[in-house]
């Protein structure tokens, strides 16, 4: 089930990823028949104004939803919850009916979830918020089954709303989101073909629509329920998106980063992109320790070094996003980095500090496991026998995580040479 909800969840990807809150370039008019008709809206109240739309305009030309919601998306990567909260409450209040205001406020609850995946203390009311988002669309197409919006964000909120699911390994409701959400990527794209933020989500289908076969080849049998992909066409129209796109430039920025760290191989690409989102985002948590995982993947441990050093002091001056499961990460990642540069007294220190920080917490179960073994590596290389052995049948009495007892079972027959 994994691997089909894999191929399905593309779409969630696609659609959650798209939504982050496009916008479509240019001014406040109002779309009449065919024709574009320049309109004096300054004197029409909210609610005059959205029902004089048309259903294939949207509420993202709203001038006070472009600049409101841009500065509050800016606070959101900024990490600055309140702030943003408190602008995303502006458009709820203003346009009260439409699904935009819910799901900007569910993505405020996304972001403090994606900074600490394991915590499940957030979903509750995320999925409430995708589930208003839901309704309110639904009151929509009631009216008019061609509502631009209304397709867009219920489309947006089931990929949101599967994407968490497949998080939390509920396969086969994840599933079902990601089915249904294939249709409104398809849509919206066909029908705001020359937007620059709309094409991320069918650049994203294309891509990962493609790719899947060649990197989970058990997927092939079942991807016939699947539209074509295309590889080079998808990370063109992704490109476009990172480049031109309004709203959709990070979140654009940030999938080019997990393309090619993940699936291109192309460190000199994945490290420009990742270093935009840094220069642009400097206070992100997240996308600091994505910086330090492109550059370790490539062995370049200085760097990683470096930059996972600066993570672990802010997480100790207590700036908001860097929490204990960022630094869990960092420590993980300083352990390897001082084990691969011989420096064995400084990886034990900071392996010591990944089991504190691990201890009793249930959710870290990964780091927890994965920290024996490095133990044990560091007193190999040490000359200490007897504490790796000790450290490896710990690992064997733990859950298994990233082949962590193949590796203990390996490294007790043959010590760990470096």
């Amino acid at each position: 089930m994994n691997r089909l909800a894999l191929i399905v969840l593309i779409a969630t990807w696609s659609v959650a990823a798209a939504a982050a809150a496009p916008a479509r370039a240019g001014g406040s008019h109002l779309q009449v028949a065919d024709d574009t008709v320049e309109v004096d809206t300054s004197a029409l109240s909210p609610d005059s104004l959205y029902a004089l739309r048309t259903p294939d305009a949207s509420l993202l030309d709203d001038p006070f939803v472009r600049t409101t919601g841009k500065d509050g998306l800016d606070h959101l990567y900024d990490l600055e919850f309140e702030a943003a909260r408190a602008l995303f409450n502006q458009i709820d209040e203003r346009y009260p009916n439409h699904p935009i205001g819910p799901f900007l406020k569910g993505l405020n609850l996304w972001w403090k979830i994606l900074l600490d995946l394991p915590d499940t203390s957030h979903d509750e009311a995320f999925y409430r918020q995708m589930n208003e988002v839901i309704d309110r669309c639904n009151a929509l197409l009631d009216e008019n089954p061609d509502h631009f919006d209304a397709a867009f964000f219920k489309g947006a909120a089931l990929g949101f709303r599967g994407r968490l699911r497949s998080n939390r390994s509920n396969w086969l409701r994840a599933a079902y989101d990601g089915k249904r959400a294939i249709g409104y990527v398809r849509d919206i794209a066909e029908r705001a073909p020359n937007n620059n933020d709309y094409v991320f989500g069918k650049g994203m289908y294309d891509y990962y629509a493609a790719i899947i076969p060649e990197e989970y080849p058990v997927s092939k049998p079942v991807m016939w329920m699947m539209p074509d992909g295309d590889k080079e066409r998808g990370l063109s129209l992704i490109r476009r998106s990172a480049e031109k796109g309004w709203y959709i430039r990070t979140e654009a920025t940030y999938f080019l980063t997990q393309i090619h760290y993940l699936y291109e191989n192309n460190f000199s690409k994945a490290r420009r992109y990742a270093g935009w989102l840094r220069e642009e985002h400097p206070n992100n948590a997240y996308f600091h320790v994505l910086e330090g995982r492109v550059y370790a993947k490539w062995g370049r441990w200085d760097r990683v070094a470096s930059i996972f050093r600066e993570v672990v002091d802010r997480h100790e001056a207590g700036r908001t996003g860097y929490n204990a499961h960022m630094a869990q990460v960092a420590r993980f990642f300083l352990s390897r980095a001082a084990l691969y540069q011989n420096r064995f007294r400084d990886a034990l220190t900071h392996l010591a500090d990944l089991e504190r920080l691990t201890k009793g917490d249930d959710t870290a179960a990964e780091y927890s496991v994965v920290g024996y073994l490095y133990q044990g590596m560091v007193y190999d290389a040490l000359g200490r026998r007897s504490m790796a052995v000790s450290r490896y049948k710990t690992v064997l009495a733990l859950e298994d995580h990233w082949d962590a007892h193949k590796r203990a079972r390996n490294y007790l027959t043959e010590p760990y040479g470096g």
